[in-house]
Parts: structure tokens; sequence; C-alpha cells
């Protein structure tokens, strides 16, 4: 069976965001007011497994070994039937 698959990955609270600062000090500029500004990358893909545990399995390990570094990411996972 084919799983959609959304990971959602962030900085863990208290890490620095040289991006998020940078949005914000530019929002400044142009008369915005916002605070707490935070970035995340959305990976999306399709994949194959028996189950949904097994796809959860799956995209866990590759979030471990690949897709962020769990030293310093967050990372959420979604996943639903093609």
């Amino acid at each position: 069976m084919s799983y959609d698959v959304e990971v959602k990955i962030s900085l863990k609270k208290g890490m620095l965001n040289p991006e998020a600062s940078t949005i914000e000090k530019a929002l400044a500029l142009l008369s915005f007011d916002v605070k707490n500004t935070q970035t995340i990358n959305i990976i999306k893909f399709t994949i194959d497994a028996d189950s949904v545990t097994e796809a959860e399995a799956q995209v866990d390990e590759m979030c471990q070994k690949l897709l962020c570094n769990p030293v310093i990411h967050d990372y959420e996972i979604v996943i639903s039937e093609e």
C-alpha cells in the first residue's frame, strides 16, 4: 500500500535561527511588528509499506539517519493513505 508522507522539520527551542531573525528584522523595516518568528522545512513524498505503523517506523528512521539532525531539530510526521 502507498502512503503520502509529510515531514515538518524545525529547530528545537533555544537554538539560534539566523534565517528567522533575518526575516523578522526585514519585516520590522517594512513596519510589520512580528515576534517569535520560526522557520520550518517540509518534505513530502510517497512511500510503500504494509501498514501505517511500518510506514511511520521507516520515515522515523529516515529522519534519524538523513532528513534531520535529531540533536538540533524537532520533526513531525504526518502519514495518510494515498
